[in-house]
């Protein structure tokens, strides 16, 4: 028999932290990523949001909401916020976060791949967002960190003890021995040495035309009520 222990079955806990979820979405906007494929990434997030297992997920949490914030990211000096948090309590406020990300305009700085400092800047978003049961940042990439500390190296200073860190790895969409071999090295290199946290994954896009169904599936897996605990006897 297994017995899980679920928060909203405890009375006071919705009460004590309403917010069950603070997720950061960051966007790879790097030398690699060009204007077509930046479109297909920010429209990819926002159809991803508004589809309709997604808004389910969203909107469905038995009183506790998830708060969203999303920026972009390339090298160590450009990291731009393109919607700052929002509680994501109602359609209305879900329409608002995905009407602000699909107008976004690309603001680039920077063409190098500074993922450590991404996953930083994300960290600190996280700072005011104490009172929610979980904290993912979701990092979107389609490249090796080429610049400034690495994520290992940002690991290992202890700052993101309680975040989680899922990534969402846009390879190539071809198909030759030679296409196949690099998406396989950069997933893997995103599986050892982005990914965080005890119940961390990371997702393949095929190409950015497949950001979007890729994105739904992630968001789909980072949205399920988190569970306490779990056990057997």
């Amino acid at each position: 028999m297994q017995v899980i222990g679920f928060m909203l079955l405890f009375g006071g806990a919705v009460q004590a932290a309403n917010c069950r979820l603070a997720l950061v979405l960051a966007l790879d906007v790097s030398g690699s990523v060009d204007p077509v494929e930046y479109a297909q990434q920010v429209n990819g997030l926002a159809d991803a949001l508004n589809h309709r297992d997604v808004r389910a997920q969203i909107l469905n949490g038995s009183g506790a909401h998830v708060s969203l914030a999303v920026f972009e990211w390339s090298s160590r000096n450009h990291q731009f916020v393109i919607q700052p948090w929002i509680e994501l309590t109602s359609d209305q406020a879900l329409d608002r976060a995905i009407g602000k990300i699909r107008r976004h305009q690309k603001v680039r700085a920077g063409l190098k791949t500074a993922l450590g400092t991404a996953l930083g800047f994300g960290a600190s978003l996280l700072d005011g967002q104490a009172q929610c049961w979980v904290k993912t940042i979701d990092v979107s990439g389609d490249g090796k960190n080429n610049i400034g500390f690495t994520p290992a190296q940002l690991y290992q200073s202890g700052a993101f003890g309680q975040i989680t860190v899922n990534a969402l790895v846009i390879g190539g969409n071809g198909d030759t021995p030679d296409d196949i071999a690099r998406k396989a090295d950069l997933l893997r290199y995103y599986e050892t040495q982005v990914i965080y946290g005890a119940s961390s994954f990371a997702m393949i896009a095929h190409g950015y035309a497949d950001y979007a169904g890729a994105m739904r599936r992630k968001l789909i897996r980072e949205l399920q009520l988190p569970i306490i605990g779990a056990s057997e006897y």
